[in-house]
């Protein structure tokens, strides 16, 4: 297990997504139900996220999903079902 795959495994797929979306985002009171459009959210950001995401599991992860799910927790559920319950 690599460091970057424990960090998920100890935080969990919900709180490692709302760290990165307050982090891209520049919103540090952002929560699990924020909308990504509704706080700003474009294209770039969109690819940030899942940069970040990818980053942490190892996987590729389609930008196509930020878009589809538009806040972390939607998010970290198909995230989840898809790659495994971090």
């Amino acid at each position: 297990m690599t460091q970057n795959t424990a960090t998920v495994a100890s935080t969990g797929t919900l709180d490692l997504l709302v760290g990165i979306f307050r982090e891209v985002l520049g919103l540090p009171d952002l929560g699990a139900d924020t909308d990504f459009y509704e706080a700003g959210g474009d294209s770039l950001t969109a690819f940030q996220i899942t940069g970040r995401l990818q980053e942490h599991l190892g996987a590729d992860v389609p930008v196509s999903l930020v878009f589809a799910y538009p806040t972390p927790r939607d998010l970290a559920e198909v995230v989840d079902a898809d790659y495994g319950t971090a």
